[in-house]
Order: structure tokens, then C-alpha cells, then sequence
């Protein structure tokens, strides 16, 4: 059911959009890139992905955040995207396209029967707080050892970070973001030379089926993305206290892969990372308006997506260290928080402890990504403590019964 809350539109929400767009997109575009190309896609084809990617995640996160009035991302699937440039080799860009469709199917079943959702029910919230953490301490960790690279910059970003949280926590994103890109500009860090104008052209790719690409593109695609991008997605909604519904946003999502698809538009998520920036102080003092963050960083995708490469060179024209500073220093209060709910209940604290540190470790086990692994080791590893304690319950029940008699 959809929320009637009235809300008023400020910069805060803007600039916790544009950053977690400047995040997302950076962060991972060039994966992107390589994916296409491995299938031999040209550079208009190219444009073509990001385009179809660029328009899904903009529709959906504005269109979804707008119905629910909850702050809700979707993304690409950057696992998905790193699995694709190896897995596409020796395939067409046909067959692709048909294993992108068989992918978002699954993802458009496992929404509508529920399933999915139903598992995930059973995660106790401080293992999800704890994944999230672990998650997001990468992003913390670069915000600091980009000191080394561009320490003046890094350090303004830094102090004003700081001084901003003291007197205006609500525009602290947006005036480091402000102080960065001052100093950048200043210092010729920027580079704005490759930069022109041109809008994409959608290039429609029809499927052509086959039963080897679709069981070692799509299957894994749908694997990754529900392990490495879903699961975290909802952990991000509840530690952050939204109750969104899943299975309608996993349809939703599937549908919008259904369509463009054959476009390129390969696998469409609920984002984490970039989700996180939205939803936490500094997009929006009243928490039942940070949806207008999501909003605006649907739109700020549409464009992309209208601009298509155009955009990969305006985005590059940031420093790196300026990129990861910014995510760290917009996520510093998320972190906090997940760790405190994750540790906060000393019951869960060693699970929830396993669950952070295998997470932020980063490993990938065959072919499935860290946050999975740190998720399933801290509720293996909270079974097995709990049938500890109640062992030893036990045994001190039939000693004082023993004793009494």
C-alpha cells in the first residue's frame, strides 16, 4: 500500500541523487563497456546498453520511489556485468540477447510467485545490517586511502565533510560535493576536453536462443544478481527502516529487463550501495522524503541514458580519488549505523561479526560475490551458536533437577 505522505522537494534531495549517480555510474561503466565488446558490440551498440540501462534504472527508481514514497534504487548488476565479459566470449551478441530475456524471466517469476521474498523473511536483521556493513566498509576504506593520491583534496573534502556535519548535516553531501569539484576545477583536475553532445540511438538486437547461453550466461546471471545485488538491495531497504514490499519491486524489475533486453539492458536490480546514499541524513532531514533522492537520481539516469556515451566522458572527467571520496564520506553515517544494529544485540553479535567480516573480505566463490557468502556463513554459524546455548541450557536444567532430587 502506498504512502500518503506529503513531502517538499530541497537540494538535499538532489544532491544525494546526482552523488549516488555519480557513484554508480563511475564505479562501474568501463565493466559495462567491456561486457558489450565481448560479444563484439561496435560503439553504437555500446551506446545502445547504456541507453537501455541508463532509461530502466531512471523509470524504475523514480517510478517505483513515487508509488511507494520510499527511497528505492535499482542499478545494473555489476557482478552480472563482470561475469559478461568473460562468459560472452565465443557467444553472439543474439544469443546475448536471449539469455538477458531467460535471466529477467526468472527474475519476473521469482517476483511474482513470492518465493523469493519468503526466504528472505527469515534473515535476522542484524545479519542484514552486518552484510550491509561489510558492503559498504570498501567504500569507506578508499574515502580515506585516496589521501595518498590527492591528499589536498581528499582533506578538503574531508574538513568540510566535518564542519558540515557540525553545522548542516542536512547539506553535508551536497557541500562536499561542491568543495571537491571547486577545488578539481581550480587545481585542472577536471578534464573536459573529450566531452560533446550527442543523444544515443537504441540498436535492437533479436534474440537467437540457444541452450548452452542460456545455461552458462542466463542461469548465472539471474544467480548473481539475486545473490549480489537483490539480497543486499533489501537489506539497504530494511536496515534503513522501509518496508517496501520485495516481490513487486523484483517483477517490476524483471518486466523492465524483459523489455530492454534487447537493447542491452542486460540485468535491472535493486541497487545497495548508491541506494544507501539515499537514504541516509544527508538526503533529507524528514526520512519520509528521501524518496525525492531516488526520484531525482531516476531522472539524472534518464538523461544518461537519452546521452548515452555522451555521459561516460562527462562522468570521467572527475578525478577518481574526488569519486571515492565522495561515496565514503556520503556512506560514513550508514556504516555507523549498520554496525551498531548489527553488534547492538550481543546474542547476534558473533554471526553478525562473521556475516561483516566475510562480506567486506570481497571474496567470490564460484562465481557468486562475498555479501551471499558472508549472508549464509553468519546464519550457518548462528545455528550452530544458538543449538550451543540451548545444549547448555539444557544440561544446567537437568543439573538443577538433579540436584533438587
Amino acid at each position: 500500500m502506498r504512502a500518503r505522505t506529503g513531502s517538499s522537494y530541497s537540494l538535499s534531495h538532489l544532491a544525494a541523487g546526482f552523488i549516488a549517480v555519480l557513484v554508480g555510474f563511475t564505479s562501474s561503466v568501463v565493466i559495462i563497456i567491456q561486457a558489450a565488446q565481448s560479444a563484439g558490440a561496435d560503439q553504437a551498440v555500446v551506446s545502445s546498453w547504456i541507453w537501455a540501462l541508463g532509461l530502466g534504472m531512471g523509470l524504475t527508481s523514480a517510478g517505483l520511489s513515487f508509488y511507494y514514497r520510499e527511497p528505492i534504487l535499482t542499478a545494473w548488476s555489476t557482478p552480472g556485468a563482470a561475469l559478461l565479459v568473460t562468459s560472452l566470449a565465443g557467444h553472439s551478441l543474439g544469443e546475448a540477447t536471449a539469455a538477458f530475456l531467460f535471466s529477467g524471466l526468472l527474475i519476473v517469476l521469482a517476483g511474482w510467485t513470492g518465493w523469493f521474498e519468503r526466504l528472505l523473511h527469515h534473515i535476522p536483521k542484524a545479519l542484514a545490517a552486518a552484510m550491509l556493513a561489510g558492503i559498504l566498509m570498501e567504500f569507506g576504506l578508499q574515502a580515506f586511502a585516496a589521501l595518498h593520491s590527492k591528499l589536498a583534496l581528499v582533506a578538503l573534502m574531508f574538513a568540510t565533510y566535518l564542519v558540515a556535519r557540525r553545522r548542516w548535516p542536512r547539506y553535508a553531501a551536497l557541500l562536499v560535493l561542491i568543495a571537491g569539484t571547486a577545488y578539481a576545477a581550480f587545481s585542472g583536475d577536471l578534464r573536459w576536453q573529450a566531452l560533446h553532445l550527442a543523444l544515443a540511438k537504441p540498436v535492437l538486437t533479436a534474440p537467437t536462443f540457444s541452450l548452452s547461453a542460456l545455461i552458462s550466461i542466463g542461469l548465472p546471471l539471474f544467480i548473481v544478481t539475486m545473490t549480489s545485488q537483490n539480497v543486499p538491495g533489501l537489506a539497504v531497504l530494511r536496515a534503513n527502516g522501509y518496508q517496501t514490499p520485495l516481490s513487486p519491486l523484483l517483477t517490476v524489475t524483471g518486466i523492465a529487463t524483459l523489455i530492454l533486453a534487447p537493447f542491452g539492458g542486460f540485468a535491472l536490480n535493486l541497487a545497495a550501495i548508491t541506494a544507501a546514499i539515499c537514504m541516509g541524513e544527508e538526503a533529507g532531514a524528514d526520512r519520509r522524503s528521501r524518496y525525492l533522492a531516488a526520484v531525482s537520481a531516476g531522472a539524472i539516469y534518464v538523461v544518461i541514458g537519452l546521452f548515452g556515451a555522451t555521459v561516460v566522458s562527462l562522468f570521467a572527467a572527475f578525478p577518481h580519488a574526488f569519486v571515492v571520496a565522495l561515496a565514503g564520506f556520503a556512506l560514513l553515517g550508514t556504516i555507523g549505523n549498520s554496525l551498531h544494529a548489527a553488534l547492538e544485540d550481543a546474542s547476534e553479535r558473533e554471526p553478525a561479526l562473521i556475516t561483516f567480516l566475510l562480506t567486506a573480505s570481497g571474496v567470490t566463490l564460484f562465481g557468486i560475490g562475498a555479501a551471499f557468502w558472508g549472508l549464509a556463513a553468519g546464519i550457518v554459524a548462528r545455528t550452530i551458536l544458538r543449538q550451543r546455548v540451548a545444549a547448555n541450557r539444557a544440561k544446567l536444567s537437568a543439573d538443577q533437577t538433579s540436584s533438587n532430587s
